[in-house]
């Protein structure tokens, strides 16, 4: 089940750590031991960090193989594609070769890692061919390709319009359109196994952070990390008259409106919503009187009035 303010998968092969790693963080206990697959089902366990309740997933491993459903590789990687943030854990002594198969894995079913979507706007019709546009010069791709890849599809009436420079294979990821996008940190576990050159290295990596569990090393600035990739903002409310409620904060995604806050304390909030009253870092002066559609920044104060 889904709890918490937001998900984050622990992917990796079996014996890096992933287990060990949930045990750390959180209050609860999965079984660790120096045999491969000890983990046989998902064990979730709460991280609560900055007022949110973050739900981690301790995942069984991942063999070579798993797409095509080799040791139930299949369930755990649709459990992952619900998650709003991977974290890939990789052994540090075994080198690159675990990342690159992990990646492949992931790409086969459809899940990109720290990608955005590609730009392109892509419509089925009922007649009248192939319209194809493109407000870029493309380079990778031309009008002929476009229509040889819409016909492997069975597709022959569609408006295609390229808003980047996008290559066939993120073409096909737009037509298909079961694919998702999500962040991903590689975690690099036992660097208290390696030298300190190969610890650097992988530290300066984009998107990487080393840590050992055995030694609890860097596991704060993991949080951090983690925190800055999972983009929730935290807002807290008031009350007319009274100092803000600072202990108990609304945790929200990043690019939520004031409709989604009054979602979030009642259903029926936004209907006999009259103004709101918001203080922080999204308003020009404090505090600001805003409608439904005002965003949000993190650490905002908000008060609402009713009709």
């Amino acid at each position: 089940m889904k709890s918490g303010d937001a998900r984050v998968a622990l992917i990796g092969f079996p014996s890096v750590g992933k287990s060990t790693f949930l045990s750390l963080m959180t209050s609860t206990a999965s079984e660790a031991a120096s045999y491969e697959f000890t983990t046989l089902t998902c064990i979730p366990g709460v991280i609560e960090y900055k007022g949110a309740n973050i739900q981690l997933l301790d995942l069984p491993g991942i063999i070579e193989g798993a797409a095509q459903g080799k040791g139930r590789g299949r369930q755990v990687i649709a459990v992952a594609r619900t998650a709003d943030v991977v974290i890939m854990m990789l052994d540090a002594t075994k080198g690159e070769v675990q990342r690159a198969l992990l990646e492949k894995e992931l790409e086969s079913v459809g899940i990109r890692l720290n990608k955005s979507k590609p730009n392109i706007y892509f419509k089925p019709k009922k007649g009248g061919g192939i319209s194809f546009n493109s407000t870029v010069t493309l380079t990778q791709c031309s009008e002929k390709l476009v229509q040889l890849i819409l016909h492997e599809y069975k597709i022959f009436n569609a408006e295609v319009l390229f808003r980047e420079d996008c290559s066939p294979d993120e073409f096909i990821d737009v037509i298909v359109g079961n694919r998702v996008y999500m962040p991903c940190l590689y975690v690099y576990n036992k660097i208290d196994q390696i030298s300190m050159e190969e610890v650097d290295r992988l530290a300066r990596r984009p998107h990487s952070v080393v840590i050992s569990c055995g030694m609890k090393l860097n596991l704060d600035y993991l949080l951090e990390k983690l925190w800055e990739y999972l983009a929730l903002t935290c807002i807290y409310t008031k009350k007319r008259g009274q100092r803000p409620d600072f202990t108990d904060a609304i945790i929200l995604r990043k690019g939520a409106s004031v409709e989604h806050v009054c979602h979030r304390i009642h259903r029926s909030l936004a209907s006999q919503f009259k103004y709101a009253l918001v203080w922080g870092t999204s308003t020009k002066y404090s505090p600001q009187r805003v409608g439904l559609t005002h965003m949000m920044e993190h650490e905002d104060v908000i008060q609402i009035v009713k009709k």
